[in-house]
């Protein structure tokens, strides 16, 4: 089996590196390193640096990936190769991680002195007692999410790291943080920073990390917070107690009915709060309908979350995988494709809900049949028509109907169907 030797340089200079590490440098002639742009980097001669790599890939999750099939590629020709990392190996190393998993190599990990053993010293923190979790800051928004700290926020190492981190908790964040640079160095810094200048007042480099005292709670804690609420309302409230997925069907479309109706109000001196407010109350029905599922043995808002989650990964590829979309026309046009094949429809037209309006019907109907390429002529009032001439004329369609004495409401579905039908058979034809 094609083996790669992890090794960590540790978090400063050389004078940091095991003698562990040193002796598995020496043993092995093909030698690679993640950066060379580390204080330990000179320790390892002749070593191959994926410095490159971070410049021409599009995204740190490309990165990864190259680096873990070049380490395996490499390992295969030769049988075993060194691959050497900042710190230690296993702390905050997302290339070591994937090494692991990969079933192409076997994989030696020899220890080396994390930078968190300086930072702990610098801090004067026990990490145990305190009990701080490390956190990486590319993921910070997922890693950090119901975590009210301290927290070490490792590899903050760009502007736009330090960017997203801060932008993470929303208004719940620290007022202060502690922001360390080239811990065991000479030009060593551990200094306090305003949160709202944390990417202007840091010049990140690839030694940075950045701690965070207890704070406000964020979004995971305030929605776990939620659903137990919701969960002691079912126990507790005769009302609550009572109701049954069908029950709440009419609360459901009620409420978003009311979500719609403060989007449309946006503008007015409340509007944001009201639609806060709204979104709440959408949310409620959600969270509840979740906990009669879980409730049932059916799934939990943990589930909810996953599927949707996976779904919208799996309908993105143009941001998640390699398929270009350079337009939401091409967006949705993938999304019709992809939909279609998990669901195993011989039509991009299944799947639409028959009780929706005629009006919401009539558009989907249209928007699927455009994403397939075919185009539905509109009444001629201009390409710019605005909101108000497009509400005008609908408004204008619904009195020429009821002079003639036509629902419009069935007129437009029977319409929007005939459309769909002939959609069909064309399609099935092509097919």
């Amino acid at each position: 089996m094609a083996t790669v030797v992890v090794v960590g340089l540790g978090p400063a200079g050389p004078d940091l590196l095991t003698e562990a590490a040193a002796r598995a440098i020496d043993r092995i002639p093909q030698r690679y390193v993640r950066t060379a742009r580390h204080p330990a980097a000179g320790a390892v001669p002749d070593a191959h640096s994926f410095d490159d790599v971070y410049e021409r890939a599009a995204s740190i999750d490309e990165v990864y990936a190259e680096i873990v099939d070049a380490l395996a590629e490499a390992a295969a020709a030769s049988g075993e190769v060194l691959y050497a990392v900042p710190g230690s190996p296993l702390v905050a190393e997302r290339t070591v991680e994937l090494l692991r998993a990969d079933e192409r190599v076997d994989v030696d990990v020899v220890p080396g002195l994390s930078f968190l053993d300086v930072a702990w010293t610098r801090l004067g923190v026990d990490p145990v007692a305190a009990g701080v979790r490390v956190v990486d800051g590319r993921r910070f928004a997922a890693e950090a999410a119901g975590e009210r700290g301290p927290l070490l926020v490792a590899q903050c190492d760009a502007k736009d790291v330090l960017s997203d981190v801060k932008l993470a908790p929303g208004e719940s964040h620290p007022a202060e943080v502690v922001v360390l640079q080239r811990l065991g160095l000479p030009d060593e810094s551990v200094r306090t920073v305003a949160w709202d200048d944390l990417d202007r007042a840091v010049e990140a480099d690839h030694l940075t990390s950045i701690f965070l005292p207890v704070g406000a709670p964020p979004i995971a804690a305030e929605v776990a917070r939620f659903a137990e609420l919701v969960h002691t309302l079912r126990e507790r409230c005769p009302w609550d107690r009572e109701q049954t997925h069908r029950s709440l069907t009419r609360h459901l479309l009620e409420e978003t009915y009311e979500v719609l109706e403060a989007i449309e109000k946006l503008d007015d001196p409340d509007g944001v709060d009201h639609l806060e407010e709204e979104l709440g109350d959408l949310l409620f029905q959600v969270v509840f309908h979740a906990t009669l599922a879980a409730e049932a043995g059916w799934f939990t808002l943990a589930d909810v979350a996953t599927g949707i989650h996976e779904k919208l990964v799996h309908r993105h590829p143009h941001v998640f995988g390699d398929v270009q979309a350079e337009t939401a026309g091409q967006v949705m046009k993938n999304w019709e494709q992809i939909k279609r094949e998990e669901k195993g429809r011989a039509s991009i037209m299944e799947g639409i809900p028959g009780d929706l309006p005629s009006l919401l019907y009539a558009h989907k109907v249209q928007r699927k049949a455009v994403s397939a390429g075919v185009e539905v002529d509109p009444v001629d009032i201009g390409d710019a028509a605005t909101d108000e001439e497009v509400g005008a004329l609908l408004f204008g369609v619904v009195a020429l109907a009821r002079r003639a004495g036509v629902d419009p409401e069935a007129a437009l579905r029977a319409t929007a169907a005939r459309f769909r039908d002939d959609f069909m058979r064309k399609e099935h034809n092509d097919g």
